[in-house]
């Protein structure tokens, strides 16, 4: 009669280890992005100060969500871009403006554009085209466009809309004009080549600015749209949007094929 027992003790003994390794594994399969996934690294920690970063880093997060091929992760230290280990990520979202010529400085700047020119991605938020001014001619070769403080910066914050000027691209194919509540900035400068995908009619001067536009870097790609002040602007669906496929580009994944609803 014993010998029935322990056969049983033994198999049970076995079951309870094939359950805890089933659950380790799931926690390591879940914890890990999935094998079709891209990683995104958000970059932050200082801005103008009207722009209120650690409220809307969150927000830009969250805008991930919707395409369960991204998994994010954000550095809100500018002192670690030098030694960040860039090449573990797909893309970098700049969400920066440094006002301290040593930070992240010219390593950090080096560090980044090297993760582009060598395929990575890079996407930059509103105000990130006033990074590293220190370096502003190579910052511009890489962002397309920087800002210039000697033009106006931008229309009285308020409502306008953004026109997709490029239906054929994979970031905007599918997508509509849409109305926003943000800084419509006139403040860009720079002549490298790029290719405008979305612009605003300015109602001071009457011109068009553009709001979105791509460009390669060595054999990285990069998206830059500087829609996104505040909460509410980021918040709103069709930046939400543009930021969303302009990151999934520059990552090598297709964006979606049609706008979700």
């Amino acid at each position: 009669m014993r010998k029935p027992f322990m056969k049983r003790r033994a198999m049970l003994a076995l079951a309870l280890v094939l359950l805890g390794v089933g659950m380790m594994l799931s926690g390591l399969a879940q914890a890990q992005p999935a094998g079709n996934s891209k990683r995104i690294l958000i970059v932050t920690g200082e801005d103008y100060p009207g722009h209120k970063w650690r409220q809307t880093t969150p927000v830009l997060k969250s805008l991930y969500g919707p395409d369960p091929r991204f998994h994010v992760e954000v550095v809100q230290d500018l002192s670690k871009l030098p030694s960040l280990n860039l090449q573990a990520y797909d893309a970098v979202v700049m969400h920066f403006k440094n006002y301290d010529p040593n930070v992240p400085g010219r390593k950090g700047f080096d560090n980044l554009a090297r993760f582009v020119k060598q395929g990575g991605g890079l996407v930059l938020v509103h105000f990130a085209c006033g990074a590293f001014q220190e370096f502003k001619d190579d910052f511009t070769q890489l962002a397309g466009r920087a800002w210039n403080p000697k033009l106006r910066g931008h229309d009285p914050h308020g409502e306008f809309t953004v026109n997709i000027t490029d239906r054929k691209h994979p970031i905007t194919a599918g997508l509509e004009d849409f109305a926003i509540t943000d800084e419509l900035y006139t403040c860009l400068d720079g002549k490298v080549p790029i290719k405008v995908l979305a612009g605003a009619i300015s109602k001071v001067d009457g011109k068009v600015y553009p709001m979105a536009f791509v460009l390669n870097y060595g054999k990285g790609r990069v998206f830059h749209c500087v829609l996104g002040h505040d909460v509410k602007a980021l918040s709103n669906a069709g930046a939400g949007r543009l930021f969303r496929r302009g990151t999934a580009w520059t990552a090598r994944l297709t964006p979606v094929a049609r706008p979700e609803k």
